[in-house]
């Protein structure tokens, strides 16, 4: 399909996921929400809690891209109300990675990117 794209780290090139995984996007936090990642990316034993701007009041567990450690993205464990959509999700941040067009065979700024409009909170 011409959409198919695979999501790369910015740091390394790593594979992190992929277009069929994908389940959402969230312009206004600037992630790709995906159903599954592959086992090149971690994420920490510890919660950390926000305290200001997007986390705040969650809960939530950074996601590294195991290669070079560069922080990829976030599951949240507890939200807000208005975040609550995205807990368990695999959420990447769109500046954190590149996206490969397996069709062009180019490699783009995942920020460039729009992907079909899905929405997780209905």
């Amino acid at each position: 399909p011409e959409g198919c794209a695979v999501f790369q780290c910015r740091g390394c090139r790593a594979v992190l996921g992929d277009s069929l995984h994908l389940c959402a996007q969230e312009p206004r936090l600037g992630v790709l929400v995906c159903f599954k990642v592959t086992n090149g990316v971690s994420w920490e034993d510890s919660l950390a809690i926000g305290l200001e701007g997007f986390p705040l009041g969650c809960a939530y567990y950074s996601l590294c891209c195991q290669s070079c450690g560069w922080i990829v993205g976030f599951i949240l464990y507890s939200a807000t109300r208005h975040l609550a959509h995205l807990r368990g999700f695999f959420c990447l941040f769109k500046d954190s990675i590149l996206c490969y067009l397996l069709k062009k065979q180019i490699t783009i700024e995942a920020t460039n990117m729009n992907f079909p409009d899905v929405t997780l909170e209905r």
